[in-house]
């Protein structure tokens, strides 16, 4: 059985895992794990095998090399590392693909000198992600190692959601568009969706919610996306776990007028110190639960404000698709929150929005519809599967690859 290494490297962390491309969505990898803390005082390596098998080392890990070689070793340890499998290709998740790159990347050093250039764009994320394609290149230089965007699936947005109302020759200059992300989840869902339809996904209209501590919608016309949330940067959009999402660009002269602010600490502020976390004290929806239960009235706000903004994503989608067949929730809120999926749809029946609210009371990681079987509009939770979804365009084009004689 041949096998896909996805890694997705943060800053300080390296999530991974070892996947079977042909597999189905439910199927467990082979293994998976977390690197991190990386260039802490103290870190920590996360192995899990199929199975359930947990194995953690707690230990200082300086750097991202150190990190995945170890957590290489944890592997062949239990049989299961980069050498002990049929290993065919290595798939990395790039946030940024900027205008350049609508399919996933073969990588070669030019193709990654071109990821590096786009730094300027998602300077929170294509270094870390270069990070880690430098480190896993190095280490399994035999193998073919594939490049996935996240903003791939958006590239061909119609110009009047992809263009701002900005100055032509400034936007074109400096590259200013909405690229959008989350598009490897958006496409995931919206064609599993297509299936528990029974349609071709080219029938469907549809708006998929991936809600996670980094939240995005997107409306999907005919199997292609007509708008997104998320825009130059992951910043735009929907309130998120730490971010604030659409903010009035006024606020951001605001600060550096009358507060002195710089622009680094506006960005911090923005990414790192809003959103739910920025009102309430927490990012973890769980806790933020508890606070509204014991009457907490900071979380209460944040989540209000969350919901707030979801429903006014979901409304204007609505219009701009002028049918909507599904809506769907995913991610880590999207699909473990009952409360966020019910007040989210909230009296919408005249929408063509019948919501079942026992349906959505049942707990599951398998896709299931949580409207009413008479409901226009059906409401579905669908469990993402971001890795599979990288592993498998990885594979086929590792096996281009092959093909065309470079491996």
């Amino acid at each position: 059985m041949s096998y896909v290494l996805v890694l997705n490297s943060g800053s300080s962390s390296i999530k991974f895992q070892v996947v079977d491309p042909h597999g189905h969505t439910n199927d467990a990898p082979l293994v998976s794990g977390l690197v991190e803390q990386i260039g802490e005082h103290s870190g920590a390596i996360n192995v899990t095998l199929r199975g359930g098998e947990e194995i953690r080392e707690e230990l200082e890990i300086p750097d991202h090399t150190y990190g995945l070689e170890r957590a290489f070793e944890i592997m062949a340890a239990n049989k299961v590392g980069p050498t002990d499998v049929d290993l065919i290709a290595v798939g990395h998740r790039v946030v940024h693909g900027g205008i350049v790159f609508s399919e996933p990347q073969l990588i070669v050093d030019e193709i990654e000198a071109m990821i590096e250039d786009l730094i300027p764009l998602a300077p929170l994320h294509n270094p870390a992600n270069l990070d880690g394609i430098r480190v896993a290149r190095a280490i399994l230089p035999d193998i073919p190692h594939i490049a996935v965007f996240d903003t791939s699936f958006f590239h061909a947005l119609p110009p009047a959601s992809a263009l701002y109302a900005i100055n032509n020759e400034v936007a074109s200059k400096y590259d200013i568009r909405r690229y959008g992300f989350h598009g490897t989840s958006h496409e995931f869902i919206s064609q599993k969706v297509a299936q528990l339809l029974d349609k071709d996904p080219d029938e469907v209209n549809q708006i998929t919610l991936h809600l996670g501590n980094g939240a995005s919608a997107a409306a999907i016309r005919h199997g292609r996306p007509l708008d997104t949330s998320m825009g130059l940067t992951p910043l735009a959009g929907l309130a998120m776990g730490t971010r604030s999402g659409d903010i009035d660009p006024g606020i951001i002269f605001h600060l550096v007028r009358q507060a002195g602010m710089k622009v680094d600490e506006i960005d911090t502020l923005l990414n790192k110190q809003s959103g739910v976390k920025g009102i309430s004290g927490v990012n973890d929806f769980r806790v933020l639960r508890e606070m509204i239960r014991a009457e907490d009235q900071d979380a209460w706000l944040a989540y209000n404000i969350y919901i707030h903004q979801l429903r006014r994503f979901i409304g204007a989608y609505m219009i701009i698709l002028g049918r909507v067949d599904a809506i769907t929730f995913t991610a880590g809120v999207g699909e473990n929150d009952t409360e966020v999926r019910q007040d989210a749809l909230f009296n919408l029946e005249m929408y063509g929005i019948k919501f079942d609210k026992e349906a959505n009371l049942v707990r599951s990681k398998e896709a299931r519809m949580i409207s009413t079987p008479d409901s226009p509009v059906k409401v579905f939770v669908v469990p993402t599967n971001e890795e599979l979804a990288i592993a498998r365009k990885s594979a086929a084009v590792a096996e281009s690859a092959r093909e065309a004689g470079l491996y």
